[in-house]
């Protein structure tokens, strides 16, 4: 259903067809349709391919990918994105590891074909961010490689820990492991609005079953984002403790900097019955909310956690590297709309000069900012100098990083990106 997405919202199908032709597995065609579907029309797909018995493990995809010399390394790189967090998924049900791990559905020849494909499409489209409405599972029962499963089947539930849920009452299988895995290696949050954007494409795509209650048709949204490229939404994360030793309020810092939070500080608060304590915060994005809110209950001990979606106004971020007497020092520029850059010398970086020369950190600091001052000034007077500059729009507090679909469910993707 999202290659067929992808197709209908204007995606090259013929792009696709080469790429897929260029993995050698043998007949394999796309045979691609428009039908009506619930009373909507939308383009279907069918990946169409010989009987197969073969059960596959990581790498013999990597193998399957590597043949190819159509598809680019962006692209595969995608795709060996979400074949990983199937085979994380599946190591984890079956208790075994990523490499051992065998592939089920999602090792057939129509998922290799339906990952490939996304990741083609979606690397085509050149979307900078991708949001998905909450994710419908369905109910009832499927038959898969190891019996009769409740809905969701436990690789796909274990794909979807962490993504949002919205119960749909369809007794079917509205998300299926390749969907999940799509979502959870592509989608960058969650929102059951569209986000503000202008609409360029909007692209339909048909599931094979038919529904009384509603159209089995996957929509995807493409346009350009109304959002500033200076804001964004994060969520704060606290919790009030005045139990906890300070060395294991450091302890659990570092782990919340290691899995992803932007920022962790403490503020000193008086706690009922007169009893100082901290409160311990934290600033993350959407998807690691789930995670960073585990940490917190883990190491802390805490009885609750409080969450906060806010708006946040940043300045935009580029990292410059300048040539001293001391080797390549880095530093980091921010600016907003209508201002001039502001420079900062990047921490570790200098630490290190001070280190290795003895020299003291403050003078380090103002040696390389007083070299970007001359950078500026030769650059103002037509001068020469060697610096050079590397695009890095993380965030200062960005310790760590942060990007289904088979979708076989019925739900509705804004993708939104901006071309600014």
């Amino acid at each position: 259903m999202t290659l067929a997405a992808l197709f209908d919202a204007g995606v090259d199908a013929e792009v696709i067809r080469a790429g897929i032709d260029s993995l050698g597995l043998e007949g394999v065609h796309l045979r691609v349709e428009k039908v009506m579907k619930g009373g909507f029309h939308a383009t279907y797909v069918k990946v169409e391919h010989p009987e197969q018995h073969a059960h596959r493990h990581l790498a013999d995809i990597e193998e399957i990918l590597n043949r190819s010399t159509v598809v680019t390394d962006s692209q595969k790189q995608i795709a060996r994105e979400i074949f990983l967090a199937v085979a994380g998924a599946e190591a984890k049900v079956h208790g075994s590891t990523i490499d051992k791990v065998h592939f089920h559905e999602v090792g057939a020849i129509d998922s290799i074909v339906d990952i490939v494909g996304a990741a083609i499409g979606f690397d085509l489209l050149g979307v900078e961010q991708i949001v998905s409405s909450p994710i419908p599972t369905g109910h009832g029962k499927v038959k898969i490689d190891h019996g009769v499963c409740p809905i969701p089947t436990p690789g796909t539930a274990e794909l979807l820990v962490g993504v949002p849920l919205v119960d749909v009452p369809i007794e079917a299988e509205l998300t299926t492991p390749t969907g999940a895995a799509i979502v959870k290696s592509l989608v960058d949050k969650f929102s059951p609005s569209l986000p503000a954007m202008t609409l360029e494409a909007v692209g339909y795509g048909a599931g094979t079953r038919t529904f009384k209650q509603r159209a089995n048709i996957l929509r995807i949204f493409v346009g350009e984002a109304a959002a500033k490229p200076d804001q964004d939404q994060v969520f704060l994360l606290e919790t009030n403790l005045d139990d906890v030793p300070g060395e294991v309020l450091g302890y659990a810092k570092q782990q919340l900097l290691e899995h992803g939070a932007l920022d962790v500080y403490t503020i000193a608060a008086q706690m009922k019955k007169d009893r100082p304590g901290v409160i311990l915060s934290v600033i993350c994005k959407p998807d690691n909310v789930d995670e960073l809110e585990s940490i917190l209950f883990e190491e802390t001990g805490t009885f609750g956690v409080r969450r906060h979606l806010i708006e946040r106004s940043k300045r935009l971020r580029q990292s410059i590297t300048l040539e001293s007497e001391w080797g390549e020092v880095e530093g980091k520029l921010g600016w907003r709309e209508g201002e001039a850059a502001v420079f900062t010398p990047e921490f570790e970086s200098c630490a290190k000069v001070a280190r290795e020369h003895g020299i003291p950190l403050r003078d380090v600091y103002r040696a390389v900012e007083s070299w970007y001052q001359q950078v500026q000034f030769d650059d103002e007077d037509g001068h020469d100098h060697d610096h050079s500059h590397d695009h890095d729009h993380s965030h200062d507090d960005d310790h760590s990083h942060d990007h289904d679909h088979d979708h076989d469910h019925d739900h509705d993707h804004g993708h939104d990106h901006d071309h600014g």
